[in-house]
């Protein structure tokens, strides 16, 4: 062999390193990986649905309820956000689905968020409260089929992340905020006597102003194959964050509300397999009746109304989609201790009296038997603080999710909105567990339902609002530090 073929093979290695050192290949771009799916968790007929404060037996099932699960991973990190069309997440529930996720998947199980659309046509569920128990009796075989369901629904759950997890693949994800104005209203109002009125009903004329906000915000995020910008693709998954509270549809059949009708618009628009998942804002004293507007406003077509208004917000939100780019998910929860609310032993008494023989015909019975069961739950407590947990996840520096365990007031969640560090901060309610409702400071003060029936004392929610903007802070400058060259 001559010289010559000895000598261009190594100068092509010497160059070949000169190169390397002078010019180092690029870092392989970090992806993001998402799959969704939605598994059916709608209970037989016959059993009793939740909502009310009297015993209902569901005869039927109008439209379908689901547990939709979006499972993201960064390579590292995987997580699973899970939207339920359900009236509440339970304590129980929480932990033994999150148990049954991480034996059939993997996911760690605290890294699973758990949020329920608050449907009331939806079935009751066993561990929650008082009045959930009267419910889930197993010695009469209607109330037998509560216990059967709530045994059965963590594995349905876990199976629709085992689905979601297996359809991992590449995504692009774009985010957006749109507004839905004149949607959802305030549902508390000041009256002329000075008083706070709950649902004062239609064309009031004692009705002066809300005694509240509402919060108009739209978040969705957008998860699409890869695809060039002019390309329309079907979507694997929307994921929608607004605060409005879903009792539409009302009667004796099964149905997501008007959660059911947005999805169902999504996949008219975005392909038949795309799962939309809702997650339900900060909405304890907000919901849909315009008391201005003389027309009733029930039934599956105002639902299906409804939907279809707040599908086109997203739709025209879509319009200012931005791309992320692939980011780390980042993950942190803390345990709360909320102190109960205050009660005396002359209410106790009252209560146990009560519930044995009050009804919810008249506005007056109806609110002695909401503080009847509000007493019994707190003393069952035997002082013990209410344990609730607050979970952030973020993806980068840009998007955050939120879980607040329960019925919250909208200003609690603009004013966490607006504290958060994060240019989108998605608040998921009835989240990991709930303890009822959650109001404001000011509006213990005002009183009327949501107060009354509020099982933590004022403050509550000011404070859940503290840990919650405590933890995004510290994913911020932890993502940003990470970030950082």
């Amino acid at each position: 062999m001559s010289m010559r073929c000895l000598v261009r093979p190594l100068v092509r290695l010497v160059l070949a390193g000169v190169l390397a050192s002078e010019f180092p290949l690029a870092a392989a771009e970090p992806t993001l990986r998402a799959g969704a799916a939605q598994v059916i968790i709608t209970p037989p007929a016959g059993a009793p649905m939740a909502g009310y404060y009297h015993l209902r037996g569901a005869e039927d099932t109008l439209d379908d309820l689901f547990a939709k699960t979006l499972v993201l991973d960064d390579g590292t990190t995987t997580i699973a956000l899970v939207t339920l069309d359900l009236i509440s997440t339970t304590f129980s529930l929480t932990r033994e689905a999150r148990a049954e996720i991480e034996k059939l998947t993997g996911i760690p199980a605290a890294h699973v968020m758990l949020s329920a659309t608050h449907a009331h046509t939806g079935p009751e569920l066993a561990d929650r409260g008082l009045r959930g128990a009267l419910f889930s009796d197993a010695s009469t075989p209607t109330n037998s089929l509560t216990t059967t369901y709530s045994d059965r629904l963590p594995k349905l759950i876990a199976e629709s992340v085992r689905q979601a997890a297996a359809q991992r693949t590449n995504v692009l994800v774009s985010a957006a905020t749109g507004r839905c104005d004149q949607l959802a209203f305030n549902r508390r109002f000041y009256l002329q006597d000075g008083t706070v009125a709950w649902n004062p009903g239609k064309l009031n004329p004692t009705v002066v102003m809300p005694a509240g906000p509402t919060d108009p915000a739209v978040d969705i995020l957008l998860f699409e194959p890869p695809h060039a910008p002019a390309q329309w693709v079907p979507a694997h998954a929307v994921y929608v964050n607004f605060a409005m509270h879903p009792d539409t549809v009302g009667g004796v059949q099964f149905s997501a509300d008007f959660p059911g009708a947005l999805s169902r618009r999504m996949a008219e628009y975005h392909g038949a397999h795309c799962v939309t998942l809702f997650a339900n804002g900060t909405c304890g004293n907000l919901n849909h009746i315009d008391v201005n507007w003389a027309r009733p406003q029930s039934t599956r077509a105002e639902a299906d109304r409804l939907g279809t208004i707040l599908a086109a917000s997203v739709f025209l939100a879509e319009k200012s989609l931005r791309e992320l780019k692939p980011a780390p998910l980042r993950i942190r929860s803390e345990i709360v201790p909320l102190p109960l609310a205050p009660i005396t032993p002359a209410e106790v008494e009252e209560a146990r009296l009560t519930v044995r023989t009050g009804n919810d015909r008249t506005r007056e019975n109806f609110l002695k038997l909401v503080k009847a069961f509000q007493v019994l739950d707190v003393a069952a407590r035997e002082g013990k603080p209410l344990e609730v947990e607050v979970q952030v996840i973020a993806l980068g520096d840009e998007v955050a999710w939120v879980s607040l365990p329960g019925e919250v007031f909208v200003e609690l969640g603009l004013a966490l909105k607006k504290r958060s560090p994060f240019r989108q901060t998605l608040i998921a309610e009835l989240a990991n567990g709930s303890i009822g409702y959650i109001p404001d400071r000011r509006s213990y003060a005002e009183g009327n339902y949501e107060p009354i029936s509020a099982r933590c004392a004022a403050g509550s929610g000011e404070q859940l609002v503290a840990v919650a903007v405590k933890l995004l802070n510290a994913l911020h400058v932890e993502t940003s530090s990470a970030e950082s060259p």
